[in-house]
């Protein structure tokens, strides 16, 4: 995504108009979250930016243009940001923070929504709930640690934001059928043996 296009650095004025929700300012200029790729108005009632997030741009068409979309909330272009497109907002933002965590609150917050809509808007476009989403990124990533290091199942539950390990094990075996040590050793082997480890590994349990 190209976001050089900023066209002026951000003045006091203009940081004390975006924390203030100030609507005088909505026809003077534009601001973008750089972590969350959307821009907004002044006036916009979404929690403020980090300062050093923010990038400031004359109109609109500059921020489009800089690869930013517009925010849901306030419609800095006037136009709604089709779901889908605010979905792929929620779903770049959840890949990469994944491992903390994360509330419909949250998402909401960064994605400029309200919780409710956000929660109905994904489920419609994606068929299943960003909650579901989370927990799948978390053991999708769990799974790939398992096969490809040796790593404590405590410490890999750690690592993608689990760190109840009771809890890691338990979700990890609704979402995979097995438990975490049972997925790395039958993930370790031949298929063929497939039947008969996991035979072993239930008999010695987890």
């Amino acid at each position: 995504m190209d976001r050089s296009g900023e066209v002026e650095k951000m003045t006091e004025e203009q940081w004390q108009a975006i924390l203030q929700n100030d609507a005088a300012y909505n026809d003077k200029f534009f601001y973008a979250v750089k972590t969350t790729g959307i821009f907004c108005r002044p006036s916009c009632k979404s929690k403020a930016p980090n300062r050093e997030n923010a990038r400031i741009f004359q109109n609109a068409e500059q921020a489009l243009e800089s690869g930013f979309r517009p925010c849901k909330r306030c419609k800095p272009t006037g136009e709604r940001l089709p779901d889908k497109e605010w979905v792929a907002v929620m779903t770049e933002y959840i890949d990469k923070h994944y491992k903390e965590p994360l509330t419909l609150e949250k998402l909401a917050e960064v994605c400029h929504g309200s919780p409710y809509h956000l929660h109905r808007t994904f489920k419609k476009v994606t068929g299943i709930t960003p909650v579901d989403y989370i927990q799948q990124k978390k053991i999708d990533q769990a799974s790939e640690y398992l096969v490809t290091t040796e790593r404590a199942v405590a410490d890999i539950g750690l690592h993608v934001g689990l760190p109840n390990t009771s809890y890691f094990i338990t979700l990890f075996k609704k979402k995979t059928g097995h438990t975490p040590t049972q997925y790395r050793q039958l993930n370790k082997v031949g298929s063929s043996n497939h039947s008969e480890l996991f035979l072993e590994v239930q008999k010695n349990g987890e």
